[in-house]
C-alpha cells in the first residue's frame, strides 16, 4: 500500500483546509485509516482515523467538533476537513494505514505513511 498526501497550504486562522489521501493497493475492510500530525519539536499525534470497512470514526480532543474524517471506498481515498483552524493546528499532517489495531492512537501500530503535507494557520 502506497499513502500520497495533498491538499495542505497557508490559511488563516478561522478558516478552513481540506487534505486528501489518496491510497494505491488493496485496502481490507480490517484496516484503519488514520490521519496524525507532528508540529517542529513535538511528537507525532493522532488527529483522528477511520476504519475501512465500517466507517467508525474516533477524534483527539484537541480537533472534536472542527475536524472530520471521511472516506471514498470506491476511490480509495481519505480525507480531512479542517474547520475554525487554529495557529496551534499548524504541523506537517500524515496519513497513514493500520492493517489493523486496538488501540489505533498509536503511530506504531500504521503500516503505511504518506509523506505529509504541510499545514500552516496564520494569526
Amino acid at each position: 500500500v502506497q499513502l500520497q498526501a495533498s491538499g495542505g497550504g497557508l490559511v488563516q486562522a478561522g478558516g478552513s483546509l481540506n487534505v486528501s489521501c489518496a491510497a494505491s493497493g488493496r485496502l481490507f475492510s480490517t484496516y484503519v485509516m488514520g490521519w496524525f500530525r507532528q508540529a517542529p519539536g513535538k511528537e507525532r499525534e493522532l488527529v483522528g482515523f477511520i476504519s475501512w470497512g465500517g466507517g467508525r470514526t474516533i477524534y483527539a480532543d484537541s480537533v472534536k467538533g472542527r475536524f472530520t474524517v471521511s472516506k471514498d471506498n470506491a476511490k480509495n481515498m481519505v480525507y480531512l476537513q479542517m474547520n475554525s483552524l487554529k495557529p496551534e493546528d499548524t504541523a506537517v499532517y500524515y496519513c497513514a494505514a493500520s492493517r489493523g489495531c486496538s488501540y489505533c492512537a498509536y503511530p506504531g501500530v500504521y503500516n503505511y505513511w504518506g509523506q505529509g503535507t504541510q499545514v500552516t494557520v496564520s494569526s
